[in-house]
């Protein structure tokens, strides 16, 4: 279980050897001051924001039980995490991911994961069109044209990333640009938006997709960490200095995750604008939007179960199946 700590003025600590996580009551609604307990055993992480306090007690709990506790920002995207200090694998694996970071085999790897991630845009555009003629043709066009970005990265062959980098991100973006273009024509009329924005978000969509993206960043991370890989060294994202390079590489294939649960919420009008403040620059997803994404994403990941491998699988287990595999290819382990 991921427990969220996004109220202003809650504490975390610990009483009884359990964790206690206190909510400083609403002064409108004049509610007294909510208090939960929670045994270490059923929990997985925390997910702080800015604004909540955490005492030592409960951060040393935490690595007692093998808990991480992430830090994010107000729109949801990480800042660091509390975390053992045991690596808990072999060496072998971050040596061998060094090496690969640098030659063909970290490109074909690269390859994979921006593979899956256009076919998983151009699935979903043809998910999306069979139930809307009036765009129909429109969006069948942006398909094949993903598509076609997605076969011109599969034909390249280079000694190294760097040699055809500048290529992938071409190719990457304009599938991008198809894509949100196709899910903006999709989505209902009010909250029709212009492309992808980022930090700030410009629209609604963009500021759930945002934090929902930040979720998953946080559970990425932990996914390869507890694989044994080294979450800054990243592949096509290796020179961005002090960034968690493998996570932005590896998540890839799994932000589909992200866009299919928020554009459902659109498209079923359970989203409101009330879940939306402006900000300086653009839109946040404020304290009553925050709740109903982490409500219906942690269901999506955690609970909903997908055919991964010849089994059912939730799609956080499948990702971490995955990470596993991606650790024991690089040092030639059989699973």
């Amino acid at each position: 279980m991921q427990i969220f700590i996004n109220t202003y003025g809650s504490y975390l600590h610990v009483k009884e050897d359990m964790f206690e996580v206190k909510t400083r009551p609403d002064p409108k609604q004049k509610d007294k001051i909510k208090v939960n307990h929670i045994a270490a055993h059923k929990i997985t992480s925390f997910v702080v924001s800015k604004g909540a306090a955490i005492s030592t007690d409960a951060i040393a709990l935490a690595v007692k039980h093998n808990i991480d506790i992430v830090v994010v920002e107000n729109n949801g995207h990480p800042l660091g995490r509390f975390w053992h200090s045991k690596l808990g694998s072999t060496t072998k694996i971050r040596k061998r991911q060094l090496e690969v970071s640098m030659d063909a085999v970290g490109l074909e790897w690269i390859k994979q994961w921006l593979i899956v991630k256009l076919q998983n845009q151009a699935e979903y555009l043809g998910d999306l069109r069979k139930h809307r003629p009036k765009i129909s043709i429109t969006l069948a066009e942006s398909e094949k044209r993903i598509l076609e970005q997605c076969e011109k990265i599969a034909e390249l062959k280079a000694d190294s990333i760097s040699d055809v980098a500048e290529r992938i991100r071409g190719l990457e973006g304009t599938a991008g640009r198809l894509y949100f273009g196709g899910l903006s024509k999709s989505i209902p009329e009010e909250f029709n938006f212009k492309g992808r924005s980022f930090r700030p978000a410009q629209d609604p969509f963009n500021a759930m997709l945002n934090y929902a993206y930040g979720i998953l960043y946080s559970r990425t991370e932990r996914a390869l960490m507890l694989a044994g890989l080294d979450p800054y060294v990243g592949f096509l994202h290796r020179d961005d200095y002090n960034s968690k390079s493998l996570v932005f590489d590896f998540i890839e294939p799994y932000r589909i995750h992200a866009e299919r649960c928020v554009f459902a919420l659109f498209s079923k009008k359970q989203v409101n604008k009330t879940f939306f403040e402006d900000i300086s620059g653009g839109v946040s997803l404020n304290a009553d939007g925050k709740p109903v994404l982490v409500e219906h994403f942690m269901k999506y990941l955690d609970q909903d179960t997908i055919r991964h491998k010849g089994r059912n699988q939730t799609r956080y287990n499948a990702m971490q199946l995955d990470a596993h595999n991606f650790a024991n290819t690089l040092i030639a382990k059989e699973e």
